[in-house]
């Protein structure tokens, strides 16, 4: 009792020499505490179509968290929330009020977030756009409570990806942060009445805040260091704010100003119809299914950059953001570039309509991110500066089947890009440095799967252009590998099932002796196995790209140990793990994955099982409804989905999405090309190269 008594005073005490020094013109307390991102499970995200704005917005929690600009790389802004004052009690938006979200135009991006208290005192509404003619992000804002509430706004930027290293000032009623050759600018529609930027944890808003239950301090300037910024509003029933993005203050300012002076309303209309006209050229589905499918299609747009065309990346988030720390701007999250992912995207948007994306993302992976010897990075920066530096066959080889899909047969395309590409993947195959899942080496049959898949596209395109040779060398190692699928990825005598020697697909075979009981460590603290006791649906790509049949015997009773083994009901419909003892995702109470954990459901794999379903005839409606079910409030489906119905700390939802990434593109993707596979009854992303050549005889 005297500990807590004795803090008190502390605070106070220390709390009015701050308000005193606030008098001066620097803010005490520097750098800060220990900046971080936030967390991962995105509600809303969103952009202009035109790109003339290069600014991302994302919502999570009731408020606004990362905003990227001028890259989807780079993200700036780590929060933007208001607090309500009466003079006696506080209440800080993300903490003390209730939340919802809404998509409030079905045709386009825009979102509006609602936060309330319990008792219906107090109420805020806030809508989202960005300035489709510059970079500025627009909310506007409604509030509603007492006379003698007070509303004050607080905005935490991370300028650069870092949240260390920012400088706020003042510009006449202007928020302004600055680092090095990036500059924010926040403005009030009606003012601001009182402004200070200081340090968080020392001399920020929040600080001041909970300590006088109003804004004290007036700092000018907080120099070098994790900057909040404070402002209370002078009109707080409506009005617009405006945080204008540019590479130096006066620019950011510039286009604070010239959105605001344009007006919510006009930025608005021209937001919603780009949005708008690019729907039209979407393929119309099932009224079901149609605006999932419409949102789906227009997340995946919003992840494509706009210095960087065609560059897509996986998701507007870092996975546990709130646990990472952004001191360093070397935190690429999931802001970054897999060729895996990007193929993922293009063919969830081909087959949505947009071709021209498809065409984008394609050139893109050809002339920024692949290397001279025809590879291509693990992941990387939208310039195509490596991020992580493995080599993953099956990123090698989805390029090429790409181009085949999208008829790209051109002689420079040929031989400056497909030929390199295909020969890596002839003279560094069929096994791989890591499998989709970035853990561990070996032979992986969905690697494999796309490596057969991509040389039998790549022979259609050198036959095209004259190399039958190439042709031939191709189609002979894609025969070969595909003959000898079952000996080397198939084990006889494993535990999970069947005995008698009937054989089911593993994970991941390193000796090319499926039956050897070799010990695997699957990595990210999953510990180390029999590996004829781990496994994945990894084998179904066989199926999707054409390379084995539906009603394959050893596909089929894969699968039964597949359902017996990661298959999971949820009150949303049925979800699959990556695999047994996967360590990627939260610890067992829910707490954020540090480097080990337990791997949850993943909704794309409910989209595989479905095209797979549609393969052999059956309905898919099962595993179309779970991925529907399985997005959040704001539509957006997550990466990861919570695998139990035991409450925890986190309050995780049994079948609702996880703390990993919301949105993950990929899963949007699988979305997308599920419903069309449903409609024409067929994997419309399989190549029929590939089939034609391995399912209807040689040619």
């Amino acid at each position: 009792m005297r500990s807590r008594a004795l803090s008190y005073f502390l605070l106070v005490f220390f709390g009015s020499i701050l308000a005193t020094a606030a008098r001066g013109q620097s803010a005490p307390g520097a750098p800060g505490t220990m900046p971080t991102w936030t967390p991962a499970s995105k509600e809303g995200v969103g952009t202009s179509t035109t790109t003339d704005s290069h600014v991302w917005f994302t919502l999570q929690g009731g408020v606004l968290s990362e905003v990227y600009y001028p890259r989807l790389d780079t993200a700036d802004v780590r929060t933007l929330e208001f607090v309500i004052s009466d003079g006696k009690k506080v209440w800080i938006e993300s903490r003390d009020l209730l939340h919802s979200v809404k998509r409030i135009s079905e045709s386009a991006l825009v979102f509006q977030q609602t936060s309330r208290d319990r008792e219906g005192r107090v109420r805020l509404t806030k809508t989202y756009i960005t300035d489709p003619q510059r970079d500025t992000l627009l909310i506007d804002v409604e509030f509603s409570g007492a006379a003698s509430d007070s509303l004050y706004v607080l905005y935490h930027p991370a300028l650069k990806n870092s949240g260390y290293g920012d400088s706020g000032s003042l510009e006449g009623d202007a928020l302004i942060a600055q680092k090095e050759d990036i500059a924010t600018a926040l403005v009030s529609s009606g003012g601001f009445a009182q402004v200070s930027s200081g340090f968080a944890g020392a001399s920020d808003g929040y600080t001041d805040l909970l300590l006088h239950k109003k804004l004290e301090w007036s700092y000018a300037q907080a120099n070098n260091g994790n900057v909040v910024q404070a402002a209370r509003i002078s009109e707080a029933k409506h009005f617009t704010l405006a945080l204008g993005f540019g590479s130096t203050p006066s620019a950011a300012l510039e286009n604070a100003r010239a959105s605001l002076k344009r007006g919510f309303a006009a930025a608005s209309a021209e937001y919603v119809q780009g949005w708008g006209q690019y729907l039209t050229g979407l393929r119309t589905v099932n009224e079901l299914y149609r605006g999932e499918f419409q949102l789906a299609a227009m997340v995946l747009k919003a992840h494509e950059d706009k210095t960087y065309r065609g560059a897509m990346i996986a998701s507007m988030s870092i996975p546990w953001g709130f646990a990472v720390n952004s001191d360093k701007p070397n935190v690429g999250g999931y802001h970054l570039i897999w060729a895996r992912d990007l193929y993922e995207v293009a063919t969830g948007l081909l087959a949505a309509g947009d071709r021209a994306a498809a065409e984008r993302a394609l050139h893109y992976l050809l002339t920024v991110q692949q290397k001279a010897d025809g590879s291509f990075p693990q992941n990387s920066w939208l310039d195509g500066r490596p991020y992580w530096t493995a080599l993953q066959m099956d990123e090698v080889s989805y390029p090429l089947i790409l181009a085949w899909q999208l008829g790209k047969t051109d002689r420079d395309l040929w031989e400056h890009h497909i030929r390199p590409e295909a020969e890596f993947v002839v003279s560094h195959g069929p096994g791989t440095e890591q499998e989709r899942w970035e853990e561990v080496s070996g032979y992986s049959p969905s690697t494999i799967a796309a490596e057969i898949a991509g040389l039998v596209c790549a022979a259609e395109i050198a036959r095209k252009n004259g190399a039958s040779d190439d042709a031939e060398r191709y189609l002979r190692t894609a025969d070969e590998w595909s003959g000898n699928i079952e000996k080397w990825l198939v084990t006889t005598n494993g535990h999970l099932g069947g005995g008698g020697g009937q054989g089911y697909y593993i994970r991941i075979e390193r000796n090319l002796d499926p039956n050897d009981g070799d010990q695997l460590d699957v990595h990210n603290g999953g510990g180390v196995w029999d590996e004829r006791d781990v496994v994945d649906a990894g084998f179904l790509e066989f199926v999707r790209l054409g390379i084995r049949r539906p009603d394959d015997p050893t596909i089929a009773h894969s699968l039964e140990i597949i359902d017996s083994t990661i298959r999971v009901e949820t009150p949303n419909g049925p979800g699959f793990r990556r695999y047994n003892h996967d360590g990627y995702g939260e610890t067992f109470f829910g707490g954020p994955w540090l480097g080990e954990g337990i791997g949850r459901l993943w909704p794309i794999f409910t989209g595989e099982r479905g095209e797979y379903e549609i393969a052999r005839g059956h309905d898919p409606t099962t595993y179309l409804d779970a991925m529907l079910r399985f997005a959040n409030e704001g539509g957006m489906i997550p990466e990861q989905v919570w695998d139990r119905a035991g409450a925890t700390p986190a309050r995780f939802v049994f079948g609702s999405g996880t703390g990993s990434a919301t949105p993950l593109a990929w899963s949007m993707a699988q979305f997308i090309r599920l419903v069309v596979c449903a409609e024409e009854k067929r994997i419309v992303e399989q190549p029929e190269a590939v089939a034609a050549h391995f399912l209807q005889g040689k040619r």
